[in-house]
């Protein structure tokens, strides 16, 4: 075999082999530059192996340098194998990717020591994984509240008819008709949270919707508010089909988030609404041909490490005024459409994404 620029080394047949692998696998020389790097490699970093030969992997792409440029020093100088998860890599195109990195030296030709990096992509499986984890924290926690609901709700009925009746017993310049005032409220409140927590147990009433209709509906909510005064920019793609939906829930469930990213921006901060299409994409262990992304971004503080795996659950929140419902019904009422919320936070940059299946309308 004739090796080309790309495929000096290795060379003959082991470059034959190497570029059949499905696997990534990037060659790096005792400097720590590469050397050689597999088609595999080449799609998974959206690189050219020939443009990259002879640089170090920090200036191919951002990556947690630190720990990746140790680790192979140590396989270098110890001559022993390495592996280390969870690596985030940057490649040029501007996303993000999470890897499995092993790190295996190898002895070329001339005595020289190099360090064979096998890479391989988890951030889909970890998708899925929290996927998975996501719909079944909701699942357990509608069947939690609709437990506490049927408990708690019986007894309130009685508390309040037995209020009703003392109150009728009572003189009307009774003082202790207040205390009877103060119990028939405080009931009512009560009953009033559980049913907010309960949410609309209606089932969506489908029909064909425009998501730009929908989100310009809360945008033109949000502005109303004379309290806020952030911007509201968009970034919408125009070529969405419309989607199967009920606009009331879904303007609920949106308008939701964004009054949370609202909240959380300081005057004068930033809201983006950013819609885009992706292709064979699944969700719920379901392959779909179209999905809507709906990214809903902030500049804010992002949410406390402490709060972000409880975030869904209901009463938990970040606000000392709030109830932590918001977030529990969004996330509800987007499952009810097939589809999930998805974030990520640190502080300047807090995405909340709402993933919507699409083809309905395209069978």
């Amino acid at each position: 075999m004739k090796n080309d620029g790309q495929n000096e080394y290795p060379g003959g047949m082991a470059a034959a082999i190497l570029s059949h692998q499905v696997t990534s696998l990037i060659l790096f020389d005792q400097d720590l530059k590469i050397l050689y790097m597999n088609p595999a490699a080449e799609m998974l970093l959206s690189v050219s192996a020939r443009m990259v030969r002879g640089q170090s992997m920090a200036q191919v792409m951002r990556c947690s340098r630190d720990v990746f440029e140790q680790h192979l020093n140590t396989v270098i100088e110890s001559n022993q194998p390495v592996t280390e998860r969870g690596i985030s890599l940057s490649p040029p195109d501007g996303h993000s990717i999470t890897v499995d990195c092993t790190l295996v030296p190898v002895e070329l030709e001339g005595g020289r020591t190099c360090v064979l990096a096998e890479i391989r992509r988890v951030d889909r499986q970890l998708r899925m994984t929290r996927e998975e984890q996501l719909i079944s924290q909701n699942l357990a926690t509608r069947d939690l509240i609709r437990g506490l609901a049927h408990e708690i709700k019986n007894p309130l009925g009685g508390v309040r008819g037995a209020a009703q009746l003392l109150a009728m017993e009572l003189p009307e310049d009774s003082e202790l008709s207040d205390y009877t005032r103060i119990i028939l409220e405080e009931v009512d409140r009560l009953k009033s949270l559980v049913d907010q927590m309960l949410g609309s147990r209606q089932l969506p009433v489908m029909r064909s919707v425009n998501i730009h209709h929908i989100l310009e509906r809360v945008c033109t909510i949000v502005a109303s508010d004379p309290e806020h005064s952030i911007q509201l920019e968009r970034d919408y793609d125009p070529s969405i089909p419309e989607l199967q939906g009920d606009e009331g829930q879904l303007i609920q469930a949106i308008l939701n988030i964004v009054q949370n990213a609202v909240q959380a921006t300081a005057e004068g901060g930033r809201v983006l609404l950013q819609t885009r299409v992706l292709r064979q994409f699944t969700l719920a262990s379901v392959r779909h041909r179209l999905v809507l992304q709906l990214n809903i971004i902030d500049d804010g503080p992002g949410i406390p490490p402490e709060l972000q795996e409880r975030v869904f659950y209901p009463m938990v929140s970040g606000k000392s005024e709030g109830t932590g419902l918001g977030l529990s019904l969004a996330q509800s009422m987007i499952n009810r459409h097939g589809g999930l919320i998805e974030f990520t936070s640190k502080p300047g940059r807090t995405v909340f994404t709402i993933y919507l299946p699409l083809e309905q309308n395209h069978d």
